[in-house]
């Protein structure tokens, strides 16, 4: 393609492939369930135990997302995932759109998780919720993930596996023990949002959204995963699975343990910790359990994202959609820059997001902004999707079309219903637009790097048929 040329970026060695289908599926895990879950029973209790149908409806879409990513990396196993498919798809141009939009996600994600971090650890201290403190602890718990990636890909990869193991457990004994707890009047009234039921379940799902985000992990981390072709889709059907059912079960004990008037309080916002207290009946080491059992899944999935931070900015940098800093490996194999820049961001966005406010509105705020940021990626990959199975379909390849077809057509039309209802609940229009005057002003911030890098970019390659 004429103008077009090769970066001068490094390339890292297939002996790098250190995460075989146990690591890529705790990477799947590990990145969906972080704290997200962990928090939205307090973040959903102003709309309701509607959001269990909220939730089932989210779980259709994730589960077609998987799918959809499962076949697509086995198409074009490439490092970086949906801005792979992306630009291999249309070109250059709508790559660095998304290669920018899922890096936003991907350190507001961060910021997001952080913050639902801090209610858990202030089951412990500052339990008043004193903004500044909780600020630091923030800071804290961000940084500790980025000095673990910054020290190697083989210390990630076994933080990662140990803490997927320890956030199963209380999801586990929710998902189970917990609905013998079940009071059913605690599900009544189901809406309590004020708005139509329609509304209401929509409102929650753009929330829900954010407990899905990861499903793409292991396809972004491609160049990391052994055997790409044959690994990353079943660690992607395989880790959406094994979260989808521990997540429905844990939301429909937690709503039916504790009254929902309960669960908006500010003092319960470390909801699951005071599902375990009410089945344990007395004092608060049930609880205290399950919050230390959070904060450790906190620390694994902020150590997961760091990574995919780094991995797409890497990815795009190799092709010259990046500034070449980012396509830079460390002595320790890692790309430091995007490491760094991506927790500075996060951390730039999370003391924002604190201003003038505080408790699940940042929390909200921060979960939208990534859910509207994320649809882009996800919305194209949909597209890049249907193009090449209507291209297979005309070259006398239709195998599996009717299912590959529907299933972006259904991802795409979720990604489109995402961002229509990522707005904030509230009479501020600023906390109302919040997310969406986030997301925009990461997204300018994006105009002066494409045009520094428009003139070096690389061609895309060429896409193989489906195998």
């Amino acid at each position: 393609m004429t103008g077009l040329k090769q970066p001068d970026t490094p390339t890292r060695p297939a002996g790098e492939r250190t995460l075989g289908l146990p690591q890529a599926t705790a990477l799947i895990l590990g990145s969906i369930i972080g704290v997200g879950i962990f928090n939205l029973p307090y973040s959903l209790a102003t709309i309701g135990p509607i959001s269990i149908v909220a939730m089932a409806l989210t779980t259709v879409g994730a589960l077609s997302l998987a799918v959809m990513f499962a076949v697509l990396s086995r198409r074009l196993p490439a490092d970086g995932g949906p801005y792979a498919y992306a630009r291999a798809a249309f070109g250059n141009g709508v790559g660095f759109v998304n290669a920018w939009s899922y890096w936003i996600t991907a350190w507001a994600g961060n910021a997001a998780i952080v913050t639902g971090w801090v209610f858990y650890v202030e089951h412990f201290v500052n339990a008043d919720g004193i903004v500044g403190w909780s600020i630091l602890i923030a800071v804290v718990g961000l940084w500790l993930p980025a000095l673990v990636n910054l020290s190697g890909v083989k210390n990630m990869g076994a933080v990662q596996l140990w803490t997927t193991v320890v956030k199963f457990i209380p999801l586990a004994i929710m998902s189970t023990v917990g609905l013998f707890f079940i009071t059913t009047a605690n599900y009544s009234p189901a809406n309590v949002s004020g708005d139509s039921d329609l509304t209401a379940i929509g409102s929650a799902m753009a929330i829900c959204l954010f407990s899905y985000l990861g499903v793409e992990t292991a396809a972004v981390a491609a160049a990391k995963v052994r055997d790409p072709a044959r690994n990353i889709p079943r660690a992607t059907v395989y880790g959406t699975l094994g979260s989808a059912v521990v997540y429905l079960l844990s939301m429909i004990a937690i709503f039916g343990i504790v009254p929902t008037g309960a669960l908006a309080e500010e003092a319960n916002k470390a909801s699951y910790s005071v599902a375990a207290n009410t089945m344990a009946g007395s004092g608060t080491w049930a609880g205290d359990l399950v919050a230390i059992a959070v904060i450790v899944s906190g620390l694994g999935a902020l150590n997961g994202w760091t990574m995919i931070c780094a991995e797409m900015p890497l990815a795009a940098a190799k092709d010259g959609v990046f500034p070449a800093l980012f396509g830079r490996l460390s002595r320790r194999g890692v790309p430091a820059a995007g490491i760094l820049a991506s927790t500075v961001l996060a951390t730039a966005a999370m003391v924002l997001s604190y201003a003038g406010t505080s408790g699940a509105t940042v929390f909200n705020t921060l979960v939208l902004m990534t859910g509207i940021t994320a649809a882009i990626p996800y919305a194209f990959s949909a597209l890049a999707q249907l193009k090449w199975r209507l291209r297979d379909r005309r070259t006398g390849s239709g195998a599996r079309f009717a299912r590959d077809a529907s299933v972006a057509v259904l991802s795409l039309a979720f990604s489109i219903l995402f961002v229509w209802y990522s707005r904030n609940s509230g009479d501020d229009w600023f906390v109302v637009w919040g997310p969406f005057l986030m997301a925009g002003g990461a997204f300018l911030l994006g105009i002066p790097v494409f045009l520094a890098v428009r003139n070096r970019m690389s061609a895309p390659p060429p896409v193989p048929p489906y195998q």
